[in-house]
């Protein structure tokens, strides 16, 4: 994956595969042309990270980075992005060997050939991303960019404040130490057989909430993955497939291009 930033006099000429910026961005949901022309006078739109107020300005939807008020934009419509509130009992994967339900029964609809960002496992629910953008993929399912993932686990007994605050300080697996980046008790004192815990952490190790609440002493009987980066499940039913708003896909691409900039820390989340 590439990011880098184009000379900015190679996009300002009428080279082949470019379009008017104004053009470009109607055509990509930001607004109509003539409100787009307007935020280019405004000086909001910047283009390979320089704002641009140039109404001939043209961009090559494929490679220039485009952002509106800071926010990344999309100009390549043929990338696309949905999110799938995955049921239990469906494996991560577009076919499975052992015939069980797959994500085929979620993307068979869809024109375009996606696949999922990283993977939840067979009893676990919630949140996953399918998109036909490679990069974008790339960067959120790499352990070594630390996208942050939220779950709700439904475990076993009654966990303490002590337990929560054992999870945020680190414990040790087989596979090393693990810290949660936040951790909650949702439901403190209602119940002696279970409680609910909320969970955050950035790690892309296999069954990781799963194994550390095992190891504090509560299994999982039943997780669910709300959040995912900056998008949010909400309320998605179980099995439902939708495309990301305007906003979602900006907030997405806005992380992107952020964790993958060279810029960005030179020392990210390690699992």
């Amino acid at each position: 994956m590439s990011y880098n930033d184009a000379p900015w006099g190679a996009i300002s000429g009428n080279n082949r595969g470019e379009v008017r910026l104004h053009k470009a961005l109607a055509a990509a949901g930001v607004a109509s042309r003539r409100a787009s022309e307007d935020l280019i006078a405004e000086g909001r739109v910047r283009v390979n990270g320089s704002v641009v107020r140039e109404m001939g300005s043209r961009v090559n939807p494929e490679t220039d980075r485009v952002s509106v008020d800071g926010r990344a934009v999309q100009l390549d419509v043929s990338k696309r992005y949905y999110m799938l509130n995955k049921p239990r009992g469906v494996v991560s994967t577009m076919s499975d060997e052992a015939g069980r339900r797959d994500l085929r029964e979620f993307t068979d609809q869809f024109e375009e050939r996606l696949f999922n960002v990283g993977r939840l496992d067979y009893e676990t629910s919630g949140l996953l991303v399918l998109t036909n953008d490679g990069d974008v993929a790339h960067v959120l399912s790499h352990p070594s960019f630390g996208v942050a993932k939220t779950y709700i686990a439904k475990v076993r007994g009654q966990v303490t404040p002590q337990t929560i605050a054992k999870l945020r300080a680190g414990i040790t697996l087989d596979d090393g130490p693990i810290a949660a980046d936040r951790a909650r008790l949702l439901n403190s004192g209602e119940s002696a057989e279970h409680s609910l815990v909320e969970v955050t952490l950035h790690s892309g190790r296999n069954r990781i909430v799963r194994r550390m609440m095992a190891e504090v002493g509560h299994p999982v009987v039943d997780l669910v993955r709300r959040q995912f980066g900056p998008l949010t499940l909400g309320t998605l039913r179980s099995g439902a497939v939708r495309e990301l708003t305007k906003v979602e896909r900006g907030e997405l691409l806005t992380l992107v291009r952020a964790s993958a900039s060279p810029d960005a820390s030179a020392s990210p989340h390690t699992s």
